[in-house]
């Protein structure tokens, strides 16, 4: 039987046998609730699912990475990156990850997932090597952003095994990723649309992964993913290991859990409403006619901050405002190419920029070290989009403060929406006395003196000293740096 047959007979018979193929016996009101950070009990949003219960008993977790079975280049590699004790969804998952189990893994953003699923795809795929097109195993992402960090996280892990890893995403060269699959990548890092593209092209098939991850599925499901992700799978080993992990569960993921999982070893770092109890929560209350100056003060703070708004004009306006009031201020949202966005990004992490002004394309995916502020300078529509801004911070066990601005007429609104959060946030009113918003978010006044950020081309100009030369245009002048689409 030739290849597209074999794939049309397993998803027809993954359809047929239906959303409960593969899963094993539920127990409806597995868990009863979600504690907020402040104790009180919060209803489970009316979306979310009960967890399902495992039959087999899972492995115990373990106090560290050396108690795990871990290939020995992955242990150096651990400690050479001062990885020593794991996080706990890592503690937890990761037994049962390396020995072949399926995997449902709850945990907010910055909790660990990355290593959870990724030190146990790589210490099984060890030794192996994939054929030309054909991947060993997939890790499933929402965006281009979280694409490149699961990518770099991953790397160095990746090379210590000998395992090529290739990243495959849209806004970049389809040519220069087709390549690397082409060429052989054991791991394949993808987003669902730019994967489907190299399947329908012939540049990859999936019936020999092993190994299927689908990270932030939620936000898959809520993008309209859905169907692709689904096609993808139905491709792979019936009989393969699946692992999703995701920071909020609803009813859309539980239909993937259903119908791919097989009596998945389920962990949950946080109640599902995504509390942290690292993070303090301030609603502030602002006229309109003084919210723009309140934004602006906040952002000249002394240290770093994300900043939301919910479209790009807005964005690209408040960059531009801030930047003519002498803050060091970059826009990113989906109308930047992805060169554009990383170069952003790199900027913001080594401190060239203070103040990141962003769309929802920086909720997720975005793991920036030590950053202690989020302002939504445009409160969020739903509650998965607060937790999920709010992750930007209080990463890794740190803390953080997630401030939202909220005018009169959007109070009631936010109060429901935090409510559904399991949020009891710190209410201030902000007047011509600025000490508690400056005691908050540490808001000072801006200098008022215009600046210019140096794009990367311009910084290496002035440090050959050709500054007045323009950087050349073509291939030769294309970023080295950005791994999408490499492989390592």
């Amino acid at each position: 039987m030739n290849r597209a047959a074999s794939n049309r007979n397993r998803s027809s018979s993954a359809r047929s046998a239906g959303p409960g193929s593969r899963s094993r016996s539920r127990t409806p009101g597995a868990t009863s609730g979600a504690r907020s950070d402040r104790g009180r009990t919060s209803a489970r949003p009316s979306t979310e699912f009960a967890l399902p219960v495992t039959e087999t008993p899972p492995l115990p977790a373990v106090e560290s990475f050396a108690d795990m079975e871990l290939p020995a280049a992955l242990r150096k590699q651990l400690v050479s990156l001062g990885m020593e004790t794991p996080f706990p969804i890592q503690a937890a998952t990761l037994p049962n990850a390396l020995a072949g189990r399926d995997v449902l893994g709850r945990g907010r953003t910055g909790s660990g997932k990355t290593l959870a699923f990724g030190l146990a795809m790589l210490s099984r795929l060890v030794g192996r090597t994939a054929a030309a097109r054909e991947p060993l195993s997939i890790v499933l992402v929402p965006t281009r952003e979280l694409a490149q960090q699961v990518t770099e996280a991953l790397t160095p892990y990746a090379r210590a095994v000998q395992l090529r890893m290739a990243t495959v995403v849209g806004g970049m060269s389809i040519g220069r990723q087709a390549s690397a699959v082409r060429r052989g990548a054991e791991v394949v890092v993808a987003t669902p649309g730019r994967l489907t593209d190299l399947l329908e092209r012939g540049d990859c098939h999936l019936d020999q992964v092993e190994i299927a991850v689908l990270d932030e599925a939620d936000q898959m499901t809520d993008m309209g993913f859905m169907p692709q992700v689904t096609h993808l799978l139905d491709q792979t080993q019936p009989d393969g290991q699946r692992m999703l992990f995701s920071a909020t569960l609803d009813r859309n993921v539980d239909r993937l859990v259903r119908r791919y999982l097989r009596d998945p070893v389920v962990h949950s770092v946080d109640p599902s409403a995504g509390s942290v109890t690292a993070m303090e929560h301030h609603l502030v209350h602002v006229r309109a006619d003084d919210k723009r100056t309140t934004t602006t003060e906040i952002a000249a703070r002394d240290g770093r901050v994300i900043m939301f708004l919910d479209t790009k004009h807005a964005v690209d306006n408040l960059t531009r405002h801030l930047l003519q009031s002498g803050v060091r201020a970059a826009a990113l949202h989906g109308g930047k190419t992805q060169p554009q966005r990383t170069r952003t990004l790199d900027q913001f992490k080594s401190g060239h920029v203070n103040t990141l002004v962003a769309t929802n394309v920086a909720a997720r995916g975005i793991d920036i070290a030590n950053l202690d502020l989020v302002v939504n300078v445009d409160p969020p529509q739903d509650h998965k989009d607060y937790l999920h801004r709010g992750g930007r911070t209080a990463r890794a066990g740190a803390s953080g403060r997630v401030v939202t601005l909220v005018q009169p007429n959007q109070s009631r609104q936010m109060g429901r929406l935090l409510d559904t959060a399991g949020v009891t946030p710190e209410v201030s009113h902000v007047g011509a006395d600025r000490t508690e918003l400056n005691r908050i978010t540490g808001a000072q006044e801006p200098s008022g003196t215009p600046v210019t950020i140096a794009s990367v081309s311009e910084q290496r100009s002035t440090r050959s000293g050709n500054g007045n030369s323009r950087p050349r245009r073509g291939r030769s002048g294309r970023s080295r740096r950005n791994p999408m689409g490499s492989t390592a």
